[in-house]
């Protein structure tokens, strides 16, 4: 831990790179919210991201002896990049080991900067792996992400700006995955003005800072979501730990329609389109004042990144109008005869809007059909569940199952009265070529596959939902963690109803 944090965040070099990002006032959110609402815009800096900060104060404190050997770091996100730029800003030779999935946009704007790519690997912790072996090999200075103290006191700088551009603030929601930023904040903020609250912000399926503050120890996640790819991390930092432990008030989590609402309302504030990651701050903050009172409240969230794929839009819109209570998704149970569809809109929908329908024939007794219907209000939902139980439907409320949204909403075909055994599993593939025949050869020909979706989103990794026909489900899961890929056991109520 820094010695004297005030004095080596203000010390720093991030100025020669870096710009000092506005602090707007969101004047529909804070009207929304009852409270006074800024957004710290870090997607304004030269990559678009905040990590440029540490990334140059770190590279920028090196020797010149270490200077002149050059530096390299692991990532295939903003890390990259901004050791990519503080590299040539600073005559550096660079290298940057990115996974093979990397998506093209990214490896060529790291390569915008001069450095030099090294693909290996199909996640991160593969291409990491790699970076220490030329570490070993080049004697190369690694930069890391976020474990750092420079990193660290480069990402302070932010709780610099804000204290002088909103003296008054009172609460600061800060986006955590290694926790390098939520560290550099919370430790300046907090030995000047130990009276605002910093609050960190996790997706819930990535929530490593929370888990482990909950645990009083670092621990590894089994699992991390991969929506908000730039915070999917399976273990925070040693560092990054211990001052979070002293200086961090709360942590909370939230799910990805959350995150996809919050990306909208930064969009109808700014016109700019945040990443999954840069809009956490504002996710949390709408969270957060669900249960206290910020009407004497102060609140900045900061927008952390902006290095959205156009491919990954389509996912964020489908997703927005559950996260902000606009869609409710049910699955109900019709008998399957003639006009039981027109008397259930009849009953139910009314005047409300469809946004989604699907139903194929499995029984003849009954069918059970997946509907959206669009929202007019906060109370809207409640009256639709009131008619449901009203006129004796028997439905599940799927407004909140991630399967169901990912995958189960975009099959068809229904459940199948064949398949013995069967098994079912998300597993995450990376998104490249022959991952797929590789995966299948590594588990061999034991196992009939009888189900499979899959859907890109733009992403270095895409989610499958995968079904097998298995008698011995203990071979088949030691079968599947021979792949390497990372997976889960699917379980569920749209699993019964659909799969």
């Amino acid at each position: 831990m820094m010695n004297d944090p005030v004095n080596q965040t203000k010390q720093t070099h991030v100025y020669d790179v870096a710009i000092k990002t506005p602090l707007e006032k969101a004047a529909t959110l804070s009207n929304e919210l009852g409270t006074q609402v800024y957004l710290k815009r870090e997607d304004l800096q030269p990559v678009h991201s905040f990590k440029i900060r540490g990334a140059y104060n770190k590279i920028a404190s090196l020797t010149q002896q270490e200077k002149d050997r050059g530096v390299i770091c692991a990532s295939a996100g903003n890390h990259a990049q901004g050791v990519a730029l503080s590299a040539q800003k600073l005559g550096i030779s660079a290298i940057i080991v990115m996974p093979r999935t990397t998506p093209a946009i990214k490896i060529e704007a790291v390569k915008g900067y001069g450095a030099v790519v090294v693909l290996s690997g199909d996640s991160y912790s593969e291409a990491f792996d790699h970076s220490q072996t030329l570490v070993a090999k080049s004697g190369r200075t690694y930069i890391h992400p976020f474990d750092d103290p420079l990193v660290i006191a480069g990402q302070g700088t932010i709780g610099l700006e804000i204290l002088d551009q909103l003296p008054d603030v009172t609460h600061i929601f800060i986006c955590v995955g290694g926790g390098g930023m939520l560290a550099g904040i919370a430790q300046y903020i907090k030995t000047l003005r130990p009276e605002i609250k910093i609050i960190g912000v996790e997706p819930d399926d990535s929530n490593a800072m929370q888990a482990s503050l909950a645990a009083d120890k670092r621990i590894v996640l089994d699992h991390v979501g991969i929506f908000a790819d730039g915070v999917a991390v399976k273990q925070v930092g040693e560092l990054t730990f211990d001052i979070a432990q002293k200086y961090v008030d709360e942590m909370i989590t939230v799910n990805n329609d959350q995150i996809c609402a919050a990306i909208k309302s930064i969009y109808l504030e700014t016109r700019a389109i945040v990443e999954p990651a840069g809009a956490l701050g504002i996710a949390g903050l709408q969270e957060y004042s669900k249960e206290n009172d910020l009407s004497q409240a102060t609140c900045v969230a900061i927008c952390s990144g902006a290095n959205m794929t156009f491919e990954r839009l389509q996912f964020v819109a489908e997703r927005t109008l559950l996260g902000s209570n606009k869609e409710a998704l049910f699955a109900v149970t019709l008998p399957e005869k003639p006009g039981a569809l027109h008397a259930f809109c009849s009953e139910i929908i009314g005047d409300h809007s469809i946004s989604e329908f699907s139903h194929r024939l499995h029984e003849r007794s009954d069918a059970t059909i997946l509907i959206g219907i669009n929202l007019r209000d906060a109370n809207d939902k409640q009256h639709l569940l009131s008619k449901l139980k009203q006129h004796q439907y028997t439905f599940q409320d799927l407004s909140d199952d991630d399967l169901t949204k990912e995958h189960i909403r975009h099959m068809i075909g229904g459940k199948s009265s064949e398949a013995n055994n069967e098994q079912l599993y998300e597993i995450n593939f990376p998104e490249r070529p022959k991952a797929l025949q590789d995966f299948l050869q590594k588990m061999g020909d034991n196992w009939n596959i009888s189900l499979f979706h899959y859907r890109g989103q733009g992403l270095d990794t895409g989610s499958v939902v995968i079904g097998f026909e298995a008698a011995e489900p203990f071979s088949l899961i030691k079968a599947i963690e021979n792949t390497g890929y990372d997976f889960r056991v699917l379980t569920g109520q749209s699993i019964k109803l659909f799969i």
